[in-house]
């Protein structure tokens, strides 16, 4: 486990496993904070192959949108990943085209058309071929897109803050969460209040 600080944003936290035994390797990023009080929509228009180097953190309640391939990808599909914006791209594409060839494979020749055009979109994407647009929604607003340009504004990069809805806050486990007044539902004389002396004597 390690904690990395990532400029003009916040703290994050990285677990990362390596079995010795099988070689798998798995990482992991949680915020080194708590759910932030609006969403974050960030949108990046990718226009060079530079842009593919900027570091992405999405959270794991974040979703990603490209709307050139009409792509939606749900929050927690692809877990919480800090790389850089190529590492995102490529473990999509692996995500959607490994699930899809496990369960289509050659039974269904329509579907297998269709999705060699949209992994040849996507390659066209990749290598930068066309600009176009890739977007990051969180609603705990926990996730970011580097700013190559910071401390100053990146005229590709628009990043808006959103009020939540009942339903997004419902999903974030927030709409349960009383944290006025906490101590009003409380009886007089619950066992918590209470502090009992014991003066024993003999």
């Amino acid at each position: 486990m390690k904690i990395v600080k990532i400029p003009y944003f916040k703290e994050v936290i990285i677990m990362a496993t390596d079995c010795e035994d099988c070689g798998s390797k798995t990482n992991e990023v949680k915020s080194g904070g708590g759910t932030e009080e609006k969403g974050r929509r960030i949108t990046l228009k990718v226009e060079n192959v530079e842009d593919l180097s900027r570091d992405v953190l999405k959270a794991e309640t974040c979703s990603i949108e490209m709307p050139s391939l009409e792509l939606h990808v749900g929050a927690g599909t692809l877990g919480g990943k800090f790389t850089t914006l190529e590492g995102i791209l490529t473990s999509i594409k692996e995500q959607i085209m490994g699930s899809h060839s496990t369960f289509i494979g050659d039974s269904d020749p329509e579907m297998k058309d269709k999705m060699d055009a949209f992994s040849a979109k996507f390659d066209h994407c990749l290598a930068i071929s066309e600009p176009f647009v890739f977007i990051l929604d969180d609603p705990a607003g926990n996730s970011y897109i580097q700013n190559i340009q910071a401390p100053d504004n990146d005229p590709q990069l628009e990043i808006t803050e959103y009020e939540r809805s009942f339903e997004q806050n419902e999903d974030l486990g927030l709409n349960d969460i009383n944290t006025e007044n906490y101590t009003s539902n409380r009886e007089p004389g619950d066992e918590d209040d209470k502090k009992v002396l014991h003066n024993d004597k003999s």
